[in-house]
């Protein structure tokens, strides 16, 4: 079963800013925009290489962008047998604590209860605790943990906690 990309879908509310945004798909004509995002809001952001692998296995990547084509932030899952799982989730340096992030995760599951997943999965930094707040305000529960998962300052590895909602 297919479903509409978030693209394809109504018009997400706006933010806390009030300002119209759209989705669309990722492409590599977005990749300088994206990258400039990537490694200013991550001290270990992924590599372009990623986000090309990315769209060669047709995960979900969708961009969040103004109506004046700013880009806001952007989203990649990766859809399983009856769940998805979130990769990547961003939003802009300059427009974090608006909303955005929440925007994302609404298109995201709405996307994946359409594509008929039962569950969607995440990890997250134990460090970053904005993000898991932001989660488990949108109904993630802590499901475990994955050990030394994310690489973190001077060659070190920091755990992960790994989260679900139920679609």
């Amino acid at each position: 079963m297919t479903a509409p990309a978030p693209a394809a879908l109504a018009a997400p509310p706006a933010a806390a800013t009030g300002t119209r945004v759209r989705f669309a798909p990722l492409s590599a004509a977005h990749l300088d925009a994206l990258m400039v995002i990537e490694e200013s809001a991550y001290p270990h952001p992924w590599t372009r290489g990623n986000f090309l692998d990315s769209l060669a296995s047709g995960y979900q990547c969708q961009l969040l962008l103004t109506h004046a084509d700013e880009l806001l932030g952007y989203f990649i899952a990766m859809q399983g047998v009856d769940e998805v799982h979130l990769l990547n989730i961003t939003v802009a340096p300059a427009h974090q604590r608006q909303g955005w992030a929440r925007v994302m995760l609404d298109a995201l599951a709405l996307w994946a209860r359409g594509v008929g997943a039962q569950w969607l999965w995440l990890e997250v930094r134990v460090s970053n605790a904005r993000a898991r707040s932001l989660y488990e305000a949108c109904g993630f529960r802590r499901v475990g943990e994955r050990r030394r998962y994310y690489p973190a300052v001077q060659g070190e590895r920091e755990d992960a906690v790994v989260m679900s909602l139920a679609l």
